[in-house]
């Protein structure tokens, strides 16, 4: 692990909780954007969620608005930056669109996902935003901040959606030896010891999708969210049938949709369709449910706010745990 100083863009490292909410495809809305914010963690959303693509505005202003009135009002607990995640690959005929819309209101975060690309770099830098691209190996890794993105984001095994399969500790300690910028783990982080481990691991950030799907906030079935509270990594399955890509997907719901989730197929990659299922195949994210390991440790539906609370307090705890145990 690198000694070397680490360096954090301002809008970072003023972040008080280390922590950023993953933009969950169709859950994220601006409503649970603004609950993570107001409680402390980066609160993120994809562009594609806003449907139609103009709807992207509204939600930026009603983001934008409602931190701005929030800081106003508590100089001294100011809400932690937004995040707007962009899928950079050529199938995402939105994405100039969504960029103007991004420097319009200045989005300080932008999360690139599915390819990383020079002038997607530049333009968000040219309104000083930053630009955190997600990774599942140290090659796309060293791809991503040579094409001019600020930090990572370590997706590693375990993780909800389109998940890696390398171990948290390997991946991190590959990136470190070479990059000491901004960097987010991702992979079964629901608690507060999760959060400690991804910062002694050698991250700077937790990143943290699953666990907000069942909260009130997120644009999620009451079925879904029911199904995160009674299930536990045994109830994930890691599969590519879906969208071409692996990811990992609650079993229950593929059970739902008439399929064995032990014994599923291989898609064709060169197929792949982000936005669900083909022909009679049943749609990914709406259908079949994306979702990570570590949904064990989330044990009912609550609000946003209530679920960082618990994430600070076990965070303390754990912190607590540690010194008393390295004393």
């Amino acid at each position: 692990m690198t000694t070397r100083q680490r360096y954090l863009p301002p809008v970072l490292k003023n972040i008080r909780f280390p922590v950023i909410g993953s933009p969950l495809f169709i859950i994220s809305n601006p409503q649970l954007v603004i609950a993570q914010c107001k409680a402390g963690v980066v609160g993120a959303m994809p562009a594609l969620n806003a449907r139609p693509a103009a709807q992207l505005e509204d939600w930026l202003a009603e983001i934008t608005e409602a931190l701005a009135a929030h800081d106003a009002a508590n100089p001294d607990n100011k809400a932690a930056p937004f995040a707007i995640n962009q899928i950079v690959h050529k199938s995402n005929d939105r994405l100039e669109h969504d960029l103007q819309a991004c420097a319009k209101y200045k989005v300080p975060i932008v999360i690139t996902s599915l390819g990383a690309r020079v002038d997607v770099n530049q333009a968000v830098h040219s309104w000083g935003g930053v630009v955190l691209h997600d990774i599942i190996n140290n090659f796309f890794a060293k791809k991503a901040i040579e094409k001019g993105a600020d930090g990572l984001i370590a997706v590693a095994a375990g993780a909800g959606g389109h998940a890696g399969v390398k171990s948290p500790f390997a991946l991190v300690q590959e990136i470190r030896e070479w990059f000491d910028g901004p960097l987010a783990l991702s992979g079964s982080i629901a608690t507060g010891d999760g959060v400690l481990a991804a910062l002694a691991a050698g991250a700077d950030f937790a990143y943290i999708g699953s666990a907000f799907i069942a909260t009130e906030e997120a644009r999620a079935s009451d079925d879904y969210k029911r199904c995160i509270v009674e299930s536990n990594s045994d109830d994930i399955v890691y599969s590519n049938l879906f969208t071409g890509v692996h990811g990992n997907y609650l079993k229950p719901s593929i059970r739902a949709a008439g399929m064995d989730p032990d014994k599923l197929p291989e898609s064709d990659p060169s197929a792949m369709n982000f936005g669900g299922g083909e022909g009679s195949k049943p749609k990914a994210w709406k259908e079949i449910w994306g979702c990570g390991q570590g949904i064990g440790a989330v044990k009912a539906v609550v609000p946003a706010a209530e679920m960082v609370a618990r994430l600070k307090r076990e965070l303390h705890a754990a912190r607590q745990r540690l010194n008393g145990r390295l004393a």
